[in-house]
């Protein structure tokens, strides 16, 4: 089973002093599989990323990440593990993006060639720019660069796409699909629904320092069996109907209206609604 599993989590805790940041966590990340952490902020999301990374000590529980526990890392397990930040500091400002890459690259017993992953990442025609002339969007491509650059089998990221355009969001999740599909393992944290829906195999949502539920975001909390949502502007203003046989209450409606139905939506509810209830009804099961 170990070998199918890159992270696996049993009874997970983690305590400030009184405060519990992290009550008991279970989980299972298979190799190979985008896997996305969501919850409100205080939720327990940074505290367990972290712990998974190395970067914080545990209170109790067990961990291994690639068969290490992250606790006691070695330098070959650091040299397979990827991390983007949320955010990074100025250091390399005066640098190239090209002398930045190959900077980290050398750090790594065996990098990718930097001159591909700076292509792989959108930034060929930058390679000669310095970094603090970069934007927004091409930055946060650079940070990822230096998180694939050791050619990592498990890549984390925190909040990714945090400040990017809609155009900067979209390019980067091609670039996150085509990690994966060369076999890299990714953990992502965001608060962007529609990214974790875009990119997840599955999702695991946080509140209060528990996992509430982990399922594929098509299925999280019931979505796949909610009640679809039809609405429509009746002769007293704007109506609707919840039903499980939307489409059998269309063509009843239609028969009823005389054909076409005015200002007529159809929707399940959204990941981010299901979500929102699921944050709601958390709250306070701890």
């Amino acid at each position: 089973m170990e070998e199918h599993t890159a992270i696996r989590v049993r009874g997970l805790r983690k305590t400030y002093g009184d405060a519990v940041a992290v009550a008991g966590i279970d989980l299972d990340v298979g190799r190979g599989e985008c896997f996305a952490l969501l919850g409100p902020n205080g939720a327990g999301k940074t505290s367990t990323v972290e712990i998974l990374e190395g970067f914080r000590p545990r209170t109790a529980g067990e961990v291994s990440v690639l068969g290490t526990d992250p606790a006691h890392p070695t330098r070959a397990w650091r040299a397979q593990v990827g991390i983007v930040l949320q955010s990074t500091g100025g250091e390399f400002d005066a640098l190239t993006v090209g002398e930045v890459v190959r900077h980290f690259a050398a750090y790594y017993p065996a990098p990718r060639d930097p001159d591909e992953v700076i292509v792989a990442v959108g930034l060929a025609d930058k390679a000669n720019a310095r970094s603090n002339t970069l934007s927004g969007g091409q930055r946060r491509r650079l940070d990822v660069a230096l998180g694939v650059i050791g050619h990592p089998e498990l890549l984390f990221l925190d909040e990714p796409t945090t400040g990017f355009d809609p155009e900067a969001r979209i390019g980067f999740w091609e670039l996150i699909k085509s990690l994966r599909g060369e076999g890299a393992t990714i953990l992502l944290t965001t608060h962007y629904l529609e990214e974790a829906e875009e990119l997840a195999d599955r999702v695991g949502v946080i509140a209060d320092g528990r996992l509430i539920e982990v399922n594929p975001p098509s299925v999280l909390g019931g979505r796949d069996s909610a009640a679809t949502i039809v609405t429509w502007d009746g002769a007293t203003g704007r109506q609707s109907h919840a039903t499980a046989t939307p489409t059998a209450f269309v063509q009843k409606l239609a028969g009823e209206l005389g054909g076409e139905i005015p200002g007529l939506t159809v929707a399940r509810p959204t990941l981010e609604d299901i979500y929102l209830a699921m944050i709601d009804k958390g709250k306070g099961t701890a």
